[in-house]
């Protein structure tokens, strides 16, 4: 039977990333695991959970020892923003996990998918229609351990036989998580804020262009891109993904469809506005359609409208 590990289950991926393989691969066959402890992090999910410390490659080797595993979902990561205020930190995780889990993956046979991000990406790269093969000059150390990712996972494939996997991952937007250290992560805010108090104080400027991918599209890529034919892929480790390119004032505007008095202001953060002017105002994605047939269904309006039908029924409006 097939079994699958996730590390980082409890983060912003993580926590919608098991709950999917559950529904689809049964319960019992995918082990979530964390460096945090569920019940602390107030996660009830049921299904197998181990408490596993990725850079630490005989905890790694235990768990994929014990349960079987033929495949690893390995999203434990820094994210940008944080990244940025621990190098060191984000260097030891976003890089000597991935290491000792592809090390073990190559001693137990293990499929690996590890996520990239638009994060791979600097100020010399292509912004618009940023193609598949470019320039990667990264100016972030989160964007530094990326690049480095890519082109390890496609030394395990290329020389040592692993089956490693990956998608160059936009910001992400979920009703499910709360915000966490992403540069993106004010797309997720914007919406609790405006249900809220009607009103956001957004940390880039309202030009700043970015790809967005809705949870649900960025969840289901995963798991597709892990079920594709081998045989099609050429660039597996680091396919460009994308669904919407979003800025805070198109995004605003959309919100107002919904909550015509909504008031948008900015506090520009210097850090993270750096971070998201070096990035692509959009990824070019034809290798995915092309290879796997990849393929978003969720447009601004159609993720905006779940956003809200599912947020409104959790969080309390000031009114």
């Amino acid at each position: 039977m097939k079994k699958i590990l996730v590390t980082g289950a409890l983060g912003q991926i993580g926590s919608e990333l098991v709950p999917e393989l559950r529904r689809r691969f049964g319960a019992e066959a995918v082990i979530a695991s964390d460096i945090r402890r569920r019940a602390a992090a107030g996660n009830g999910d049921d299904g197998p959970f181990e408490f596993l410390d990725c850079t630490r490659i005989r905890q790694v080797q235990d768990v994929v020892r014990r349960h079987g595993i033929t495949t690893i979902y390995h999203m434990a990561a820094l994210l940008s923003a944080v990244a940025e205020e621990k190098p060191q930190a984000a260097w030891d995780l976003n890089m000597g996990g991935l290491y000792r889990v592809l090390e073990v993956a190559r001693q137990h046979d293990c499929a690996l998918f590890s996520p990239s991000s638009i994060g791979a990406f600097g100020p010399t790269t292509p912004p618009d229609h940023t193609p598949q093969v470019t320039i990667q000059r990264p100016t972030t150390i989160y964007g530094v351990t990326k690049v480095a990712a890519e082109l390890l996972c496609d030394y395990y494939a290329l020389h040592l036989g692993v089956d490693t996997r990956g998608l160059r991952l936009p910001g992400l937007i979920s009703h499910g998580a709360p915000p966490g250290g992403g540069t993106t992560d004010y797309a997720v805010d914007i919406f609790h804020q405006a249900i809220r108090h009607r009103r956001y104080t957004c940390f880039l400027g309202p030009g700043s262009c970015l790809d967005m991918m809705y949870m649900p599209d960025a969840i289901r890529a995963m798991i597709e891109l892990m079920a594709a034919d081998p045989g099609r892929l050429k660039h597996r480790n680091a396919f460009n993904v994308t669904a919407m390119q979003l800025t805070p004032e198109r995004l605003a505007g959309e919100i107002r469809k919904h909550i015509p008095d909504f008031v948008i202001d900015y506090d520009i953060d210097p850090v993270r506005q750096a971070i998201a002017d070096s990035w692509p105002n959009s990824m070019d994605d034809s290798a995915a359609r092309e290879e796997w047939d990849w393929a978003p269904r969720y447009d601004l309006a159609a993720m905006a409208k779940d956003m809200f039908d599912n947020l409104s029924t959790r969080l309390n409006p000031s009114d």
